[in-house]
Protein backbone atom coordinates (compact mmCIF):
# COMPACT_ATOMS: atom_id res chain seq x y z
CA UNK A 1 0.00 0.00 0.00
CA UNK A 2 2.97 2.46 0.59
CA UNK A 3 4.37 1.75 -2.18
CA UNK A 4 1.36 2.77 -4.44
CA UNK A 5 1.03 5.97 -2.54
CA UNK A 6 5.02 6.76 -3.24
CA UNK A 7 4.37 5.91 -6.86
CA UNK A 8 1.72 8.28 -7.26
CA UNK A 9 3.63 11.00 -5.20
CA UNK A 10 6.61 10.48 -7.60
CA UNK A 11 4.86 10.46 -10.52
CA UNK A 12 3.20 13.71 -9.60
CA UNK A 13 6.35 15.23 -8.55
CA UNK A 14 7.81 14.51 -11.60
CA UNK A 15 5.33 16.09 -13.79
CA UNK A 16 4.69 19.85 -13.94
CA UNK A 17 1.75 19.86 -10.79
CA UNK A 18 0.24 23.58 -11.22
CA UNK A 19 -1.89 24.55 -8.10
CA UNK A 20 -4.39 27.65 -8.32
CA UNK A 21 -4.47 29.60 -4.63
CA UNK A 22 -7.90 30.48 -3.15
CA UNK A 23 -7.02 34.00 -4.08
CA UNK A 24 -7.78 34.99 -7.45
CA UNK A 25 -5.75 38.08 -7.28
CA UNK A 26 -2.77 35.93 -7.40
CA UNK A 27 -1.71 33.92 -10.35
CA UNK A 28 -1.03 30.68 -9.80
CA UNK A 29 2.61 28.73 -8.88
CA UNK A 30 4.20 25.30 -10.17
CA UNK A 31 5.13 22.93 -7.18
CA UNK A 32 8.39 21.96 -8.53
CA UNK A 33 9.53 25.38 -8.62
CA UNK A 34 8.94 25.94 -4.90
CA UNK A 35 10.45 22.67 -3.90
CA UNK A 36 12.71 21.22 -6.66
CA UNK A 37 14.48 18.18 -4.82
CA UNK A 38 10.79 16.86 -4.15
CA UNK A 39 10.74 14.82 -6.89
CA UNK A 40 14.39 13.20 -6.08
CA UNK A 41 13.18 12.62 -2.25
CA UNK A 42 9.94 10.78 -3.15
CA UNK A 43 12.25 8.98 -5.10
CA UNK A 44 14.79 7.56 -2.91
CA UNK A 45 11.90 6.85 -0.20
CA UNK A 46 9.91 4.84 -2.49
CA UNK A 47 12.85 2.64 -3.57
CA UNK A 48 13.46 2.46 0.66
CA UNK A 49 9.90 1.43 0.79
CA UNK A 50 9.79 -0.83 -2.32
CA UNK A 51 13.26 -2.41 -0.70
CA UNK A 52 11.31 -3.35 3.10
CA UNK A 53 8.64 -4.45 1.08
CA UNK A 54 10.24 -7.25 -0.88
CA UNK A 55 12.35 -7.96 2.09
CA UNK A 56 9.26 -8.68 4.33
CA UNK A 57 8.28 -10.62 1.24
CA UNK A 58 11.09 -12.81 1.59
CA UNK A 59 11.06 -13.40 5.48
CA UNK A 60 7.26 -14.59 5.03
CA UNK A 61 8.27 -17.34 2.70
CA UNK A 62 11.18 -18.31 4.24
CA UNK A 63 8.78 -18.47 7.71
CA UNK A 64 6.40 -20.58 6.09
CA UNK A 65 8.87 -23.27 4.92
CA UNK A 66 9.22 -26.24 6.93
CA UNK A 67 12.61 -27.97 6.58
CA UNK A 68 13.41 -31.56 7.11
CA UNK A 69 16.83 -33.73 6.94
CA UNK A 70 18.15 -37.37 7.72
CA UNK A 71 21.11 -39.29 8.98
CA UNK A 72 21.92 -42.48 8.08
CA UNK A 73 23.43 -44.52 11.22
CA UNK A 74 26.56 -46.44 10.31
CA UNK A 75 29.16 -48.11 12.22
CA UNK A 76 32.22 -46.14 12.59
CA UNK A 77 35.21 -47.55 10.27
CA UNK A 78 37.41 -47.18 12.84
CA UNK A 79 35.55 -49.91 15.51
CA UNK A 80 37.00 -53.20 16.71
CA UNK A 81 35.72 -56.03 15.17
CA UNK A 82 34.28 -57.00 18.81
CA UNK A 83 32.53 -53.76 19.09
CA UNK A 84 28.52 -53.55 18.52
CA UNK A 85 27.71 -52.69 15.29
CA UNK A 86 25.12 -49.64 15.77
CA UNK A 87 22.74 -48.94 12.48
CA UNK A 88 19.67 -46.81 11.86
CA UNK A 89 18.06 -43.37 11.30
CA UNK A 90 18.06 -39.70 12.92
CA UNK A 91 14.94 -37.77 11.32
CA UNK A 92 14.89 -33.99 12.11
CA UNK A 93 11.87 -31.75 11.42
CA UNK A 94 11.91 -27.67 11.90
CA UNK A 95 8.77 -25.79 11.14
CA UNK A 96 10.43 -22.67 10.54
CA UNK A 97 13.85 -20.99 11.02
CA UNK A 98 12.88 -19.85 14.46
CA UNK A 99 11.29 -22.54 15.47
CA UNK A 100 12.90 -25.78 17.48
CA UNK A 101 13.79 -28.98 16.16
CA UNK A 102 11.97 -31.61 16.45
CA UNK A 103 13.23 -35.57 15.77
CA UNK A 104 13.24 -39.28 15.50
CA UNK A 105 16.31 -41.25 16.59
CA UNK A 106 15.81 -44.90 15.86
CA UNK A 107 18.54 -46.89 16.23
CA UNK A 108 19.84 -50.52 17.02
CA UNK A 109 22.59 -52.91 17.35
CA UNK A 110 23.10 -52.31 20.77
CA UNK A 111 24.22 -55.50 23.42
CA UNK A 112 21.33 -56.83 24.21
CA UNK A 113 21.92 -56.40 27.87
CA UNK A 114 19.06 -57.33 30.23
CA UNK A 115 18.84 -53.59 32.24
CA UNK A 116 18.11 -50.81 30.74
CA UNK A 117 21.20 -48.75 29.74
CA UNK A 118 22.07 -44.73 28.21
CA UNK A 119 24.00 -43.90 25.24
CA UNK A 120 24.56 -40.18 24.52
CA UNK A 121 24.11 -38.93 20.83
CA UNK A 122 25.62 -35.48 19.90
CA UNK A 123 25.93 -33.49 16.99
CA UNK A 124 30.14 -33.09 15.80
CA UNK A 125 31.79 -29.91 13.90
CA UNK A 126 32.53 -32.25 10.86
CA UNK A 127 30.71 -34.42 8.23
CA UNK A 128 33.77 -35.89 7.73
CA UNK A 129 33.67 -39.78 8.16
CA UNK A 130 37.16 -40.52 6.17
CA UNK A 131 38.55 -41.97 9.44
CA UNK A 132 35.20 -43.41 10.92
CA UNK A 133 33.52 -41.24 13.59
CA UNK A 134 36.72 -40.14 14.77
CA UNK A 135 37.37 -37.80 11.84
CA UNK A 136 34.56 -35.27 13.01
CA UNK A 137 36.09 -33.69 15.37
CA UNK A 138 34.83 -32.32 18.70
CA UNK A 139 31.25 -31.11 19.60
CA UNK A 140 29.95 -27.99 17.05
CA UNK A 141 30.33 -25.66 19.51
CA UNK A 142 29.85 -21.99 17.74
CA UNK A 143 29.38 -19.98 20.66
CA UNK A 144 32.22 -21.05 22.37
CA UNK A 145 30.20 -22.86 25.72
CA UNK A 146 30.39 -25.56 27.78
CA UNK A 147 28.91 -29.15 28.03
CA UNK A 148 26.23 -29.77 27.87
CA UNK A 149 25.09 -26.01 26.26
CA UNK A 150 26.00 -26.58 22.55
CA UNK A 151 23.27 -26.67 20.25
CA UNK A 152 24.04 -30.35 19.76
CA UNK A 153 24.17 -31.80 22.96
CA UNK A 154 21.21 -34.34 22.79
CA UNK A 155 21.65 -36.08 25.74
CA UNK A 156 20.98 -39.31 26.64
CA UNK A 157 18.57 -42.08 25.46
CA UNK A 158 17.50 -45.24 26.84
CA UNK A 159 18.57 -48.74 25.34
CA UNK A 160 16.47 -51.59 25.82
CA UNK A 161 16.72 -55.40 24.29
CA UNK A 162 19.32 -53.41 22.08
CA UNK A 163 17.52 -51.01 20.37
CA UNK A 164 17.26 -47.20 20.95
CA UNK A 165 14.18 -45.33 19.95
CA UNK A 166 13.29 -41.79 21.32
CA UNK A 167 10.72 -38.73 19.87
CA UNK A 168 12.30 -35.68 20.85
CA UNK A 169 11.11 -32.41 20.77
CA UNK A 170 12.51 -28.77 21.82
CA UNK A 171 15.89 -29.32 20.58
CA UNK A 172 18.13 -26.38 20.37
CA UNK A 173 20.06 -27.52 17.21
CA UNK A 174 18.53 -26.00 14.01
CA UNK A 175 18.76 -26.44 9.97
CA UNK A 176 18.62 -22.93 9.14
CA UNK A 177 20.54 -19.85 10.12
CA UNK A 178 24.03 -18.94 11.03
CA UNK A 179 24.61 -22.14 13.17
CA UNK A 180 22.64 -24.65 10.72
CA UNK A 181 23.70 -28.37 11.72
CA UNK A 182 23.11 -29.39 8.49
CA UNK A 183 26.64 -30.90 6.92
CA UNK A 184 27.51 -31.91 10.46
CA UNK A 185 27.94 -35.06 12.08
CA UNK A 186 25.37 -36.98 14.42
CA UNK A 187 27.77 -39.39 16.92
CA UNK A 188 26.42 -42.04 19.01
CA UNK A 189 28.56 -42.90 21.93
CA UNK A 190 29.08 -46.12 23.79
CA UNK A 191 28.46 -44.19 27.32
CA UNK A 192 26.32 -42.19 29.17
CA UNK A 193 27.06 -38.59 29.27
CA UNK A 194 28.06 -37.21 32.15
CA UNK A 195 26.22 -33.56 31.09
CA UNK A 196 29.27 -31.81 32.24
CA UNK A 197 29.15 -32.82 35.79
CA UNK A 198 32.00 -35.16 36.00
CA UNK A 199 34.61 -32.83 37.84
CA UNK A 200 37.08 -32.39 34.92
CA UNK A 201 37.83 -30.99 31.84
CA UNK A 202 36.65 -33.72 29.47
CA UNK A 203 33.48 -33.48 31.31
CA UNK A 204 32.88 -29.75 29.85
CA UNK A 205 34.12 -30.65 26.78
CA UNK A 206 31.96 -34.05 25.79
CA UNK A 207 30.45 -35.16 28.85
CA UNK A 208 33.29 -38.20 29.30
CA UNK A 209 30.54 -39.90 26.91
CA UNK A 210 33.10 -42.83 25.84
CA UNK A 211 33.92 -44.24 22.28
CA UNK A 212 32.26 -43.18 19.54
CA UNK A 213 30.51 -46.58 17.98
CA UNK A 214 28.37 -44.74 15.37
CA UNK A 215 27.65 -41.48 13.51
CA UNK A 216 26.15 -39.91 10.39
CA UNK A 217 26.22 -36.95 7.99
CA UNK A 218 22.74 -34.60 8.26
CA UNK A 219 21.52 -33.77 4.74
CA UNK A 220 18.43 -32.08 3.75
CA UNK A 221 15.87 -34.01 2.82
CA UNK A 222 11.86 -34.45 1.69
CA UNK A 223 9.33 -34.84 4.27
CA UNK A 224 9.13 -38.74 3.53
CA UNK A 225 10.84 -40.61 6.15
CA UNK A 226 9.56 -38.14 8.45
CA UNK A 227 6.20 -38.88 7.42
CA UNK A 228 6.73 -42.71 7.89
CA UNK A 229 8.59 -42.13 11.59
CA UNK A 230 5.50 -40.02 12.36
CA UNK A 231 2.96 -43.01 11.47
CA UNK A 232 4.79 -45.87 13.17
CA UNK A 233 5.13 -43.50 16.48
CA UNK A 234 1.39 -43.39 16.02
CA UNK A 235 1.07 -47.13 15.99
CA UNK A 236 3.17 -47.68 18.56
CA UNK A 237 1.40 -45.37 21.12
CA UNK A 238 -1.59 -47.57 20.17
CA UNK A 239 -0.56 -50.56 20.96
CA UNK A 240 1.08 -48.97 24.23
CA UNK A 241 -2.42 -47.82 25.26
CA UNK A 242 -4.18 -51.43 24.16
CA UNK A 243 -1.38 -53.03 26.38
CA UNK A 244 -1.59 -51.25 29.20
CA UNK A 245 -6.00 -51.45 28.72
CA UNK A 246 -5.83 -55.24 28.64
CA UNK A 247 -2.64 -55.03 32.17
CA UNK A 248 -5.47 -53.39 33.77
Amino acid sequence: MLAFLFCGLLLAARGSVTWTLSDPEESSFDLAEIKPDLAEKISDTHAKVQEIWLELGRRREVDATEMYAVCQVQPSASLATDQPRVTGLVLFRQLSPGARLDAFFDLEGFPAERNVSSRAIHVHQFGDLSQGCESTGPHYNPMAVQHPQHPGDFGNFAVRDGRLWKYHTGLAASLAGPHSILGRAVVVHAGEDDLGRGGNQASVENGNAGRRLACCVVGASTPAAWDRQKQEHAERKKRRRESECKAA
